[in-house]
């Protein structure tokens, strides 16, 4: 039995995760289907980089405006935004 947090968070339980491959920093999806959270790992990297994209667009504007030496994304959000193209590109190699 699985309990949820004060937060809304919920533990899934190991063999869960190893079955349906959810690792750690594994993005899910989740949605209601007939009443129920259905959780499910988002499998289109495309997906991902366009979320991660769209992250780090919606944050360069506020850097930008209190940091007069900001010229573009956070180095971070960018080191992981190419991280995660390089693992959809070898993904698709495959």
């Amino acid at each position: 039995m699985v309990t949820v947090d004060s937060k809304g968070r919920i533990v899934l339980p190991r063999e869960t995760r190893e079955r349906l491959g959810i690792t750690p920093g594994t993005e899910v999806v989740i949605h209601e289907k007939e009443g129920k959270a259905v959780v499910e790992p988002e499998d289109a990297p495309e997906r991902i980089i366009e979320r991660l994209e769209r992250l780090v667009e919606e944050t360069t504007p506020e850097r930008a405006a209190t940091s007069p030496l900001s010229d573009g994304p956070d180095p971070i959000a960018r080191r992981h935004r190419d991280a995660i193209r390089r693992g959809a590109e070898r993904s698709s190699d495959e």
